[in-house]
């Protein structure tokens, strides 16, 4: 009959776990360099304003939606509907 190997499914599963690294490592250095250039732009807008670095309540909570709607869309690339 047609049955996989056994050993075939380690290698399955390691390429998986290997996979999901690479995934989990690049979305931390996109999160980490995004959040840099965020924070440089804070940095020259308040040295334009000379004022001290800060947000009001409502530019964080928009940045808090906006930041919602990106992991949404995100989570649903892929989704066929």
């Amino acid at each position: 009959m047609d049955q996989p190997e056994p050993c075939d499914a380690p290698s399955t599963q390691k390429e998986y776990t290997m996979n999901k690294g690479r995934t989990l490592l690049t979305g931390a250095l996109v999160g980490a360099f995004a959040g840099l250039i965020a924070a440089m732009l804070l940095n020259r807008r308040a040295e334009k304003n000379e004022s001290e670095t800060a947000l009001t309540a409502g530019e964080g909570l928009k940045l808090g939606m906006l930041v919602f709607g990106l992991l949404r869309a995100i989570a649903s690339l892929g989704d066929e509907k």
